[in-house]
């Protein structure tokens, strides 16, 4: 969001009510237990949560941020602007298995884009118990539709109508869901008028101050040093921080003078003016209901903690287990109090009983002296919250627990090392994303999407190499032109990137200045920052270097240097792939160029343009292709599409074009062209189909006979503007049936009127039906023949600019593309 000071701050607040406000609705309408908001940040192509409800911001760290071209379901709501429904975990895993590998839990998932004037301004998630087989069990994505034009709605306001302006850049705004269960701690209510500073406390606020009612009257000061004279100066700092629409991060954690925690929450009307009322509420989960001092003399440790991680219950025998103090744990989130607990695998234990109605079990070691007690816990999943208990389990066998105890982290020149910042599933969901990246490039993309967040890194480089030379092949977030001397430098050079490689072994700098002193000399591109460079080695072949950088001085913990040498070696056989495979596009590439016409045949009455567009994923080069035969007195027509993609399409789409050409040439009926090219493509058996489409035109007259196997439908665009889509009979593919037949229709071209045939790479699109496609190419087709004749009629050129210009520019085309127009004029057209 734009603006500054004051003004920014207020519009924050709003920001952040609007959408907590709308999370909780959705958890009301899904039934969920966690819910959501993404909106795009000002890095262009990156996402960010903004507000999570329901659970502990920190367990949903790896998920903070995401890329638009990752294969998450938020990413592609947000990108294809499409609601993704997710039942269960089977959904999950065979749909989107980066994400089950990262939350390998039993739940089911719904995301629908929030809309703006032209695109999604953010995407609206929630997270809810898994469906069974039975469809009708996973809530409609439709319910959240009118919640997402809602927020939109408010999005679109708060930008003043500038769309996309509303971003998100920081850590998300964790907040406690609605629950329709009441409270279970004592709780109070208040009012508090910042232009009198007078303060009107409900009944239940009273009782937990222990005055009678009435007594509590005056100012707001008053009312923080009778909650927390200790914390008084930040309570009456968050009071006026909320009249003024700018709330700090609630809840405010504060402790009485003997202890005793309190939770206090804030807020204040929508449109805040710092005059506005501020309501609050106090919680004091450090006061057990009769239910819970129930739980009080048993042996076994009983811990209730709420959906954001916070600890309102433990009994004495769980404070004793878990080696801290009872009033310690009460009111404060688990990570604080039990950091150990925070990081790779328990973590994943606390996401699982929170996202999924299952109990979960595990053992984990007590930090202490010595080797740790071993603690068995068991945690106890509802709408609301953990119940957790915890028992010894010393006796048990430790080689039968698969969980390895992480001990702390040393920390390096006082920066301390996130003990969650390499988790573990990140070596799985590498090598799922590395199995969709095919060329060099779109492996260096995902080791820049996966790894840079998973380790809190700022730069990467990636370095092949060829003939004894290593070549810069992928940067981001080094300075401009800094890595250029690097680039091609030889083995025998003096440089860790070198180095890393020849020796085998991942070299790890703590700092820029531990750096400098193992390499005197070499040029630096920051002050401070730690480095780690991987060597890329497949299979014992050297294939390249990879450099991680950060913004900071930080340590290596084992566990992390482990990993990330881990890493490397899918990294490196990815690139090794891809590496072969770009020399196979390049050979494809090179026949397909060879065998497509230089140029199309002409004729005095007919102007015709084409254009081929390659692929940029997969194999890049296909079967795709066109052709404009003469054909006796007329012109033949010609477009086609062989199936699949690389040298082997490449090659049958050659031959295919040879023998329409042979075919069209001899001025053969269309329908014996279809048939003559059947045959010859099932005699070759290559193990590929075509479709295609055969036109043949009578340039002085217009009357045009066309036949069809497979391929989608021409348009034609009559000279009044009227654009059609011609459903013409048609046949099965070419390479199927011997016995196929291609029944041939009739139509008349008239002058300045244009025929447009394509390939379904311009009308495909994941996700949308292929109908949809034709429909928006029929309009193009429209609109740009309009421009063409506003511009005296002689630019069929252009039109095809103009229709695949969309596809030209796109940087994830999953097909290739061809196009051929033609259209007939009452004078010669000039031979080009």
């Amino acid at each position: 969001m734009t603006g500054s000071g004051e003004h920014a701050g207020r519009a924050r607040g709003r920001l952040a009510r609007l959408l907590v406000d709308a999370s909780n609705r959705a958890l009301a309408t899904a039934d969920g237990r966690v819910s959501g908001v993404y909106l795009p940040s000002a890095t262009p192509g990156l996402l960010r949560l903004a507000v999570l409800v329901g659970l502990p911001g920190p367990l949903f760290k790896p998920w903070w941020q995401l890329h638009v071209k990752q294969p998450f379901p938020v990413a592609d709501a947000y990108r294809l602007g499409v609601q993704v429904a997710l039942a269960n975990a089977t959904e999950t895993v065979r749909r989107y298995p980066q994400l089950a590998a990262g939350l390998p839990f039993q739940f089911g998932s719904l995301y629908v884009p929030v809309p703006g004037a032209r695109s999604a301004m953010g995407v609206l998630t929630v997270l809810r118990p898994a469906a069974t087989d039975a469809a009708d069990e996973l809530p409609d994505p439709d319910a959240l539709v009118p919640l997402a034009e809602d927020l939109g709605a408010g999005l679109r306001l708060l930008a003043d109508g500038d769309e996309g302006a509303v971003v998100w850049d920081g850590e998300p705004l964790c907040a406690r869901p609605h629950s329709a269960a009441p409270v279970p701690w004592p709780v109070g209510r208040f009012t508090w008028d910042p232009a009198t500073s007078a303060v009107t406390a409900d009944g239940g606020l009273h009782d937990l101050l222990g005055v009678r009612a009435g007594e509590l009257t005056g100012t707001g000061e008053a009312l923080a040093q009778a909650l927390a004279p200790a914390d008084a100066h930040r309570i009456t700092a968050a009071l006026a921080e909320t009249a003024a629409g700018r709330p700090p991060p609630l809840p405010l954690h504060v402790r009485t003078d003997d202890g005793t925690p309190r939770l206090l929450e804030l807020w204040a009307p929508e449109q805040s003016s710092g005059t506005s009322p501020v309501r609050g509420l106090v919680l004091e989960p450090g006061t057990a209901t009769s239910g819970d001092a129930a739980a009080d003399p048993l042996p076994q440790g009983v811990l209730r903690l709420d959906r954001l991680g916070v600890v309102g219950y433990a009994n004495p025998a769980a404070a004793r287990l878990l080696g801290q103090e009872r009033a310690r744990l009460l009111g404060r989130p688990f990570g604080d109090v039990l950091p150990w607990l925070s990081r790779p695998p328990y973590e994943d234990h606390l996401r699982g009983a929170l996202l999924s109605p299952e109990p979960v079990h595990f053992h984990v070691r007590r930090p202490g002296d010595g080797d740790g007690d071993w603690l068995a816990l068991s945690l106890h999943p509802d709408p609301d919250g953990l119940t957790c208990t915890v028992v010894p389990a010393n006796r048990m066998d430790p080689a039968a627990d698969t969980h390895v105890d992480l001990p702390p982290a040393e920390p390096v020149q006082g920066d301390p090392v996130d003990p969650s910042i390499a988790p573990l599933y990140r070596p799985i969901a590498l090598a799922i994303a590395l199995t969709d990246a095919v060329t060099a490039r779109q492996v260096s993309e995902v080791v820049m999407r996966e790894l840079l967040p998973a380790f809190g890194g700022r730069r990467l480089a990636i370095y092949l190499l060829q003939e004894r030379h290593l070549y810069l092949a992928w940067e981001t977030g080094f300075p401009q032109g800094f890595l250029a001397p690097f680039d091609g430098v030889g083995l025998d050079a003096h440089l860790p990137g070198v180095e890393t490689l020849t020796t085998g072994r991942p070299i790890f700098f703590e700092s820029m200045q531990q750096l400098n002193a193992c390499y005197p000399g070499i040029p630096l591109d920051a002050t401070e920052g730690a480095r780690a460079f991987l060597p890329l080695i497949a299979s014992g072949r050297p294939v390249g270097s990879c450099i991680l950088g950060f913004e900071r001085n930080r340590g290596f913990s084992t566990e992390e240097r482990t990993v990330l040498t881990a890493l490397a070696g899918p990294i490196a056989h990815a690139l090794e792939k891809a590496q072969r495979y770009d020399s196979e596009a390049a050979l494809a590439r090179g026949l397909q160029q060879a065998l497509l016409p230089r140029r199309l045949s002409a004729h005095p009455r007919v102007e015709t343009a084409g254009r081929y567009l390659p692929g940029t994923q997969g194999m890049d080069v296909g079967g795709d292709w066109y052709d404009v035969v003469e054909a006796g007195d007329g012109l033949a027509l010609v477009i086609g599409d062989v199936q699949g993609h690389g040298v082997q399409a490449a090659a049958t789409m050659g031959q295919l074009r040879s023998a329409v050409r042979a075919f069209a040439l001899g001025d053969r009926p269309p329908d014996e062209v279809m048939s003559g090219t059947n045959r010859l493509l099932i005699d070759l058996d290559p193990g590929q189909f075509a479709s295609c489409c055969y036109l043949r035109l009578d340039p002085a007259t217009g009357a045009a006979r066309v036949a069809r196997a497979g391929h989608p439908p021409p348009l034609l665009r009559s000279p009044d503007g009227r654009t059609r889509v011609l459903d013409l009979p048609g046949g099965v593919v070419l390479g199927v049936d011997p016995r196929a037949q291609y029944p041939v229709a009739e139509l008349t071209l008239e002058p300045d009127a244009i025929l447009a045939l394509y390939t379904d790479g311009l009308v495909e699109r994941p996700g949308t039906d292929i109908d949809a496609g034709i429909g928006a190419l029929r309009v193009a087709l429209a609109r740009a023949g309009a421009a063409a004749g506003r511009r005296g009629g002689r630019s069929l050129s252009g039109v095809a600019d103009r229709l695949t210009s969309t596809a030209r520019h796109a940087t994830d085309r999953p097909d290739d593309v061809a196009l051929l127009l033609a259209t007939r004029r009452t004078a010669a057209v000039r031979p080009r």
